[in-house]
């Protein structure tokens, strides 16, 4: 089995809700729909109160070329636009819709024919993903439009596709993967198809037998896409270590994956493609992985965006009496949530909830020189020594140690024996380097 060289951690994958299907979830009142959901330019909102909408409806436009719309997931009636507070507690502009109880609540397909599948050109399948509001669904939200549009000069060799969930307790992908194997696919060809890329490959973690087993026997139809088993290696979906692991190919400091022939999505963003393309249907759900130790009833639900954290919390069977910290996204890269009452975007994958004997972090001592951080590090960094650099505000310093280069993966707080904040104060300095112009 493939995997990266340099770095990486093993923490317990803890995929407590392995094995539970998909279950739809339906708003009951009130959603609210950010403005920014993407890397990029928020969104421009086109609506106002009083306008109903309709499922699929576009709420808000494209407010510049590393930008992408929002659509709305529900029918019913624009009744304010507000600021309220995201998932990371920063307030950002929103659109808040109060649901139409009478009206249906499906969003309208129109598939195309096969033949006008065939006629559809790379422009016109870029095009359609960008008006379906598409983005990156691992979690970096990067406009899936912007990704495809290869520069002139390039080339993409291959279409990666990140399966690896190596993140714990996530089980959104393995799920997806394990119902929906034809789709992906197809969606896969598509992205292929759009950007003349021959081949590709998906990259799957070794502890998903029942995704591996599904995209495999979907895969027998496609001998441009190989299905590749990764060893289990945490942060093996990072797109350098996705790329060195499935084509041996390293991206350079400083580099893109396409400077290396290789263009990288999640599987969930293929499906979100294949459905866009094939069905006509703009991005208003994703699949939302609910989990914890505590929870009575955790499982992976295709929810709208703009549903609250409370709601889905709910459905898993409401908040834990021992919670000690509920966080968006896994335990390794998520962060915690500020206000349960945040909605969902199309970057959530993840609400992890958990108790309050897992979520206190233990006092840091002195560096004690071990060098696990820097043998953790995926990136080949010095993680000690940026932590001291920032501590006494050397972020020049911090650049020249090639501190924008880090992942913010937490492999090396993760590792350090001696419990010191590592990744914070990495972060800092890569906030401070971004705010000076260094």
């Amino acid at each position: 089995m493939k995997t990266f060289r340099k770095g990486g951690i093993h923490p317990a994958a803890d995929k407590l809700t392995a094995d539970a299907p998909i279950t739809d979830v339906t708003p009951t009142s009130l959603i609210r729909l950010m403005l920014s959901q993407s890397i990029g330019a928020p969104a421009k909102c086109i609506v106002k109160p009083g306008d109903t909408v309709a499922p699929g409806q576009m709420i808000a436009e494209a407010a510049g070329f590393v930008s992408a719309p929002v659509h709305s997931p529900v029918a019913g009636t624009v009744k304010r636009i507000e600021s309220v507070r995201n998932p990371k507690g920063l307030w950002q502009e929103s659109v808040v819709i109060e649901i139409d109880s009478d009206a249906s609540q499906q969003q309208p397909s129109h598939p195309r024919s096969e033949k006008e599948m065939n006629d559809l050109s790379p422009a016109d399948i870029i095009k359609e993903v960008g008006e379906a509001g598409i983005v990156g669904l691992g979690g970096a939200t990067f406009p899936t439009r912007v990704k495809l549009s290869v520069p002139d000069g390039k080339k993409a060799d291959f279409i990666l596709l990140n399966g690896a969930e190596c993140e714990p307790f996530l089980t959104c992908d393995d799920a997806l993967m394990r119902e929906s194997p034809e789709e992906i696919l197809k969606g896969t060809l598509l992205l292929m198809k759009a950007t003349s890329a021959p081949k590709a490959i998906v990259g799957i973690e070794e502890n998903k037998p029942q995704a591996i087993k599904a995209m495999r026997s979907a895969a027998s139809a496609y001998p441009e896409i190989s299905i590749v088993v990764l060893r289990k290696k945490y942060p093996q979906g990072s797109e350098k270590q996705l790329i060195e692991a499935l084509t041996g190919r390293k991206v350079p400091p400083g580099a893109l994956p396409i400077d290396v022939g290789a263009i990288v999505d999640n599987v969930a963003t293929a499906f979100a493609v294949w459905e866009a393309i094939a069905l006509r249907r703009p991005l208003t759900h994703r699949i939302v992985t609910v989990t914890g130790p505590s929870l009575t009833n955790g499982g992976n639900f295709r929810a709208p965006f703009g549903i609250p954290f409370s709601d889905l919390i709910e459905v898993a069977g409401g908040l834990p009496e021992d919670t000690g910290k509920v966080i968006s996204g896994g335990p390794m890269m998520g962060q915690a949530a500020a206000d349960l009452s945040a909605p969902t975007t199309k970057g959530t994958g993840g609400i992890l909830i958990l108790p309050e004997s897992m979520s206190e972090r233990k006092e840091a001592g002195p560096c004690i020189r071990c060098a696990n951080c820097v043998s953790a590090c995926p990136m080949g960094l010095e993680p000690y020594l940026l932590m001291l650099q920032a501590q006494n505000s050397l972020w020049a310093d911090t650049k020249e140690h090639n501190a924008m280069a880090c992942l913010e993966c937490g492999c090396c707080s993760y590792i350090c024996p001696a419990h010191r904040p590592l990744l914070d104060y990495i972060k800092l300095a890569k906030a401070h380097i971004r705010r000076d112009k260094l």
